[in-house]
């Protein structure tokens, strides 16, 4: 069965996300990103979300996580929780 490891940042709006996801593309650090404007608990954790298969998270999230490239920030993805960035760290399909 399919397995994947990822990380997050959630906050509430679109312009948000888009502004967080330059940042990291333009060089900041993901995890201290995610420690200081993700509303998620796992932002503590640099937005970790350990490890999980398809269908534990909402389907947004599983569409991009078992299909985006390894190690690629990806997003904004809307979910009914706001908006994410997503990093894939690990997949075994």
């Amino acid at each position: 069965m399919a397995k994947a490891s990822a990380r997050h940042i959630l906050v509430s709006s679109q312009e948000k996300c888009e502004e967080l996801k330059k940042q990291i593309l333009a060089g900041a650090d993901f995890a201290d990103v995610a420690k200081q404007h993700s509303t998620c608990p796992s932002g503590r954790k640099g937005g970790d979300l350990g490890q999980f298969g398809p269908g534990q998270m909402v389907q947004e999230f599983d569409q991009v996580v078992f299909s985006a490239p390894v190690n690629t920030v990806q997003g904004p993805v809307k979910t009914q929780f706001g908006y994410h960035l997503l990093e894939v760290t690990s997949r075994q399909d």
